[in-house]
């Protein structure tokens, strides 16, 4: 038996996904900014692809939307195409539960001189639109905050955090890829100038996602060259992936009035689920998550049983997982979103993510919760044993 739960690292494509770019690259080939039959027939493909996606998240200008090679590009484009536009370093916000595609970036900002506030984090991984009030600065250009935790699935309150920086006059950006196609977003009523997300993340394919750039406002590009994307992103565009994400962007909107309270429903039950099992704590905000997500921090009562063992012994019995933990250099590194919501250190190591899809059903949610106790018991017993010797 085979259960993949690890839906926020990657989808599967969707079966129409697959059509639609096999369609494409066997027939609209041809690079969309050639002037020919070939060249119009693959434009007409991304254009339908902007439309699709810019309807997602109720953006009313197609053209807002630019496309990229994925979530990492955008919101690398979004930072640094701002601050590219200053000639002397200033003031950047973000969180400290950002993921590693903003904070890194905000790290390069650093060492160019910039200064870098990270917001602090509540235990559920929240920012308090309070401390965003006090971080701000003369000198401050740009927030970013990531609108849905990845790790621990906390959804951050963007709405108040992006009236704050626009009462201010302060640009907002926001990366929204585990939230885009599993909650409505309308960037009509969202506060926010800028806003990724990633088609692999809602069963397009790997190598497409798009920046949303409030019409207006000015950037600066990460590539220079031909001058596609409205001369912010160069080079010929992947017109299989972006078609791809077209696709999915519109079955995502469909299927939202009805997949996004199926996997609520799902989420709940593995969580009641394992509710009373004393060595899986919960992690992230109860309420105010993502609605595929499912998180814990193991906490043993022999020695630390890391997240990425339970990965491991998961995977032996079939159930796909993720950690939150990472190994550098052959050293198990703690998790720093954790440490951010004030974990311990051990804790910090032995962090779990299970995040579920189109194909979760009730019944993998009783197998998964059977098969991880059994696991848990086992390692705990087997330390106990060890220790005992």
């Amino acid at each position: 038996m085979q259960i993949y739960l690890d839906h926020s690292a990657t989808t599967p494509p969707h079966p129409d996904v697959i059509a639609k770019m096999q369609a494409v690259l066997s027939q609209h080939w041809g690079n969309p900014s050639s002037l020919h039959a070939w060249g119009e027939r693959s434009a007409m493909e991304v254009e339908m692809a902007r439309v699709e996606t810019a309807q997602l998240i109720n953006a009313q200008t197609p053209e807002t939307i630019i496309f990229t090679s994925g979530g990492t590009e955008a919101d690398n484009l979004a930072l640094l195409g701002v601050a590219d536009q200053y000639a002397s370093p200033q003031h950047l916000i973000i969180s400290s539960v950002e993921h590693s595609a903003v904070e890194k970036t905000a790290q390069r900002l650093e060492r160019w001189g910039w200064e870098v506030t990270r917001l602090p984090v509540n235990q559920y991984g929240q920012v308090h639109p309070w401390d965003l009030e006090q971080a701000i600065q003369r000198n401050t250009v740009l927030i970013s905050v990531i609108y849905g935790q990845s790790e621990v699935g906390t959804l951050q309150p963007i709405a108040p955090l992006g009236k704050i920086a626009r009462a201010r006059g302060i640009l907002f950006h926001t990366d929204a890829v585990q939230v885009a196609g599993r909650l409505p977003i309308d960037v009509q009523q969202l506060p926010v100038d800028l806003l990724s997300l990633s088609g692999h993340k809602m069963y397009g394919v790997q190598g497409a996602g798009a920046l949303y750039v409030r019409e207006g406002m000015e950037l600066n590009p990460l590539l220079t060259g031909g001058g596609q994307e409205r001369q912010l992103r160069s080079g010929t565009l992947a017109v299989g992936a972006i078609a791809a994400l077209g696709v999915a962007s519109k079955l995502a909107r469909l299927a939202m009035p009805t997949e996004t309270p199926r996997l609520q429903g799902l989420r709940d039950q593995l969580f009641d689920l394992l509710a009373d099992c004393p060595h899986l704590i919960p992690t992230g905000h109860p309420r105010e998550r993502l609605p595929h997500h499912v998180s814990f921090a193991v906490k043993s009562p022999v020695e630390v049983i890391t997240g990425q063992t339970l990965v491991r012994q998961l995977n032996l019995a079939g159930i796909g997982i993720s950690a939150g933990s990472a190994c550098d250099s052959g050293k198990l590194k703690p998790s720093p979103i954790l440490l951010a919501m004030g974990y311990s250190q051990e804790m910090a190591m032995a962090g779990i993510r299970l995040t579920l899809g189109r194909s979760t059903t009730a019944a993998d949610m009783e197998w998964t919760a059977l098969v991880l106790r059994q696991v848990l018991q086992r390692l705990i017993e087997e330390s106990s044993l060890v220790l005992t010797k």
